[in-house]
């Protein structure tokens, strides 16, 4: 059966950088180890078990400079493996606790296959996740893309020069992580604005993704809505978000997350057990954290986390087909209701954080998953296409200049700029100053090793200050005083180390320490930040 129309699925993966070598069990880098252990691992077994099948997933995987520098760093890989192990450590001691509660021990041997499924696979590549990611792109099967260089929310940085450091940090550690130039560009939380057009299409990028709204005020008006590729006066591809299949997968009360038969998220072990039992697993401060091993389901709306009832992973499963088919139903209802009226076959471009699958929806690796095989097995009218296939097998879409938008609450740039952390900025566009002034007056003189050196971490530092992760924290009142710290650390190294180069007093031994604990964009040229030549 010929498709009647054609689906993008693009997962947006991305955590702050996170690295504190100085400690054996940091709170924050869990954030990284569980969604290795349930997001990335799980997805990349996905999209590796359909390909051996001879089913292309046909996915689009926007992976963060600073993931990527996670998933390359031998001492947090290191960790990881303590985590896995530690992790199997205790459930060989649950397995033995529920030995008289089959619903619980079925549980318990749901995680146990986790994480040795974990642990496998990243034995199987020496603990580097990046490189299935690079063979399956390099096979046609998916197709990856990248983000600013450290999650900047773009609209926000007042210095063009500022914008174009985020954009050529990442051009640049695409291609030396994934040994090719990148085509696609996931703006960080989707925020766009006009100007912005010439410094993405100018740094190499082919296309970009927007909200939906974004394309309520374009000029001229979008002729397909969001059903419809675009391009921008310079040329540069745009899709924009389809909200209702976003919706769907996204919103925990209105969609699939939320069903009764789902993993509970905000109930785990770390926090029920018997402190003793679990103190050896809560790190070196014992303070109670999650330890990945959630028993309970959602249970029921309001449902307080007291009365939930035991998790049953055999009919979460059953849930997951039902949802895949009902996504499915409706997708090919908004095909069939687009080709009737319009008489052309619609883009739908779905685009979500990969960390909802498997780390905030537990079964949402399995979701993706039964999609993709349920149009393969059923010869639904409907494929998966990859954003740059699209664009070059399409007709020269239309010209439009979407309008200023992003996906945060209220469509636009609220989350990040507000009375909860407005009061960064000073300190986030002081060291981007200071940055850009130094980078010019010293980008044409001969540098000693050592004020290189310090240039260099002086750029990465703010670039890490300008990452969106801080204000967002704050917003939300998770882990903010680690956001605040965080924050004020980088403006504050990089503010010192600009001003130990221009007194020639650099402290090498201070510098070697930010050097390791910050480690990204190895091979950063502080004049990335240089504003451009006017003759």
């Amino acid at each position: 059966m010929s498709s009647r129309g054609s689906l993008m699925f693009v997962l947006h993966a991305h955590l702050p950088y996170v690295n504190h070598p100085e400690d054996s069990a940091f709170l924050e880098e869990n954030w990284f180890f569980e969604a290795v252990v349930e997001t990335y691992v799980p997805i990349i077994s996905v999209l590796e078990r359909l390909a051996s099948e001879g089913i292309r997933p046909g996915v689009a995987v926007s992976i963060s400079p600073t993931l990527g520098a996670m998933l390359e760093n031998e001492a947090l890989e290191d960790k990881l493996v303590l985590y896995v192990e530690s992790r199997l450590e205790l459930i060989e001691k649950e397995l033995e606790r529920a030995q008289d509660d089959p619903a619980l021990l079925k549980t318990v041997k749901f995680y146990q296959k986790l994480y040795e499924d974990a642990a496998a696979l990243m034995h199987k590549y020496s603990g580097d996740l990046i490189t299935p990611l690079k063979a399956l792109q390099y096979a046609g099967q998916i197709e990856i893309i990248t983000t600013s260089a450290t999650h900047a929310v773009l609209p926000l940085l007042a210095r063009p020069e500022a914008v174009r450091a985020q954009l050529a940090a990442a051009a640049e550690d695409y291609e030396e992580r994934f040994n090719r130039k990148p085509s696609g560009f996931w703006l960080p939380e989707c925020a766009y604005e006009p100007r912005l057009n010439s410094y993405i299409k100018l740094s190499g990028f082919n296309y970009i993704f927007t909200e939906s709204h974004s394309l309520d005020s374009a000029e001229p008006q979008a002729p397909g809505g969001v059903y419809s590729p675009y391009r921008t006066s310079n040329g540069l591809g745009l899709f924009a978000r389809d909200a209702a299949s976003s919706r769907e997968v996204w919103s925990a009360k209105f969609g699939y997350p939320g069903d009764p038969a789902y993993r509970e998220f905000y109930r785990d072990l770390g926090y029920d057990g018997d402190y003793e039992y679990v103190r050896p697993y809560l790190g070196s401060d014992g303070i109670r954290r999650p330890l990945g091993l959630k028993y309970y389901r959602i249970t029921g709306p309001g449902a307080d986390l007291s009365a939930k009832e035991y998790y049953d992973p055999e009919a979460a499963l059953l849930r997951v087909e039902a949802h895949a088919s009902d996504f499915l139903a409706k997708r090919m209802k908004q095909t069939d209701d687009f080709y009737a009226s319009r008489g052309s076959r619609p883009l739908i471009v779905s685009c979500y954080d990969a960390e909802l699958f498997g780390h905030w929806w537990f079964e949402g690796p399995a979701f993706l998953e039964a999609v993709i095989r349920k149009i393969r097995a059923e010869r639904l009218p409907l494929q998966f296409i990859l954003p740059s296939e699209y664009l070059n097998s399409c007709q020269e879409p239309p010209e439009i200049t979407p309008g200023s938008s992003s996906w945060g609450e209220n469509g636009y740039f609220d989350p990040w700029v507000n009375e909860t952390n407005d009061f960064i900025y000073p300190a986030v566009y002081a060291a981007t100053d200071k940055m850009i002034e130094t980078a010019n007056r010293f980008r044409n003189q001969d540098l000693s090793m050592l004020n290189s050196r310090a240039l260099n971490q002086a750029a990465r530092e703010t670039l890490l200050a300008q990452s969106s992760d801080w204000a967002f924290l704050l917003y939300i009142g998770s882990h903010a005083e680690y956001a605040k710290g965080r924050l004020e650390a980088h403006a504050a190294n990089a503010i010192k180390l600009l001003g130990e180069v221009i007194e020639k007093k650099v402290d090498e031994q201070a510098l070697a320490a930010l050097e390791q604990q910050n480690s990204v964009f190895p091979r950063l040229d502080f004049r990335v930040f240089a504003s451009v030549s006017k003759f």
